[in-house]
């Protein structure tokens, strides 16, 4: 099938009282993606989600999952889609291979003990499948978690703050197995606090604040826009005012003119030029420096650029 796997248009969504938690979302999201959705505590990640997989009627709009209309078509289109949910939500006294069987059933799937096998060990919980649930470790229930999600073999997989409470190991076992899933053809779309995971596994990336997506775009094309460099100089001696050769320049005095800062580029490589320009003119007019810092914008500065703004560019 051609086209979107997810297609969402105008979507709002107004909670009893008011609240706002959606407000005309657009959003397409490709076929075996990864998308990463980046916001703030209550910016609507989880509603949108919710909305998507049924678990709660929007206000208006459409979503259509699959080519087919989400609210007219559940039944069929749940069955395509899987979702870790960030609650964690058991029968506490279950065996964990019976619990990710369970939900395999639940989906009206045929039973596939080899199956359920090879996802329990890809979570590396095949030796902890006779375990009942409430003796693991909180980082071993969230692997139950995403074991379940995954237990019908879902197109599109909801991903809820997946690897939030988990210690780094567990979590980098996590991503291991999402990048093995897309390899396979799943569709991921997934809510992070860890922008630095976003930034390494994501292909695309938006962010939503106060129930609007303020941007979505490929990660690649968003630093080449919206990043920038910085250049920080220590100078040998103060300066009192900026030498009229670096205007056309962004810099400025700190420090009591101690410290020349540039700020600029966007991304393609300009901010470095121009910060290599900065050096050129400081050493043509004799003008000596002690340290040279140099760092570019990381999708982290980027996201909390455009809450702090509150821009739409989307």
């Amino acid at each position: 099938m051609d086209g979107p796997i997810l297609q969402i248009r105008d979507l709002t969504k107004t909670y009893k009282g008011g609240m706002q938690a959606l407000a005309g979302v657009n959003l397409d999201i490709r076929r075996g993606e990864i998308f990463a959705l980046l916001g703030p505590n209550g910016a609507g990640k989880t509603t949108l989600i919710g909305a998507v997989c049924g678990l709660l009627r929007p206000t208006g709009g459409t979503i259509e999952a699959f080519g087919q209309d989400v609210q007219r078509h559940w039944r069929s289109v749940r069955r395509r889609i899987g979702l870790v949910p960030q609650e964690l939500s058991f029968d506490m006294f279950a065996r964990v291979d019976h619990s990710v069987t369970y939900s395999r059933g639940m989906f009206g799937c045929a039973p596939d003990p080899a199956r359920i096998e090879q996802v329990l060990r890809s979570l590396s919980l095949w030796d902890k499948r006779k375990a009942k649930i409430r003796e693991l470790s909180g980082g071993m229930k969230r692997r139950v978690m995403i074991a379940k999600a995954l237990s019908h073999d879902p197109e599109l997989l909801f991903l809820d703050e997946p690897t939030a409470g988990v210690d780094v190991e567990l979590r980098r076992d996590m991503w291991r197995q999402i990048d093995a899933l897309r390899e396979n053809g799943t569709t991921i779309i997934l809510t992070t606090h860890y922008i630095e995971e976003a930034q390494e596994m994501a292909d695309r990336v938006g962010v939503i604040n106060k129930g609007k997506l303020l941007l979505v775009d490929d990660k690649a094309t968003i630093m080449a826009k919206l990043g920038s460099t910085e250049a920080r100089i220590e100078l040998a001696q103060p300066l009192a005012d900026l030498p009229p050769a670096l205007t056309p320049y962004q810099v400025s005095l700190e420090r009591g003119g101690r410290t020349l800062v540039y700020r600029g580029g966007d991304g393609s490589g300009k901010g470095k030029r121009e910060a290599a320009a900065v050096i050129k003119a400081l050493v043509d007019h004799g003008i000596a420096f002690e340290a040279i810092e140099t760092r570019e914008s990381s999708l982290e500065d980027i996201f909390v650029d455009l809450v702090e703004r509150g821009e739409v560019t989307a």
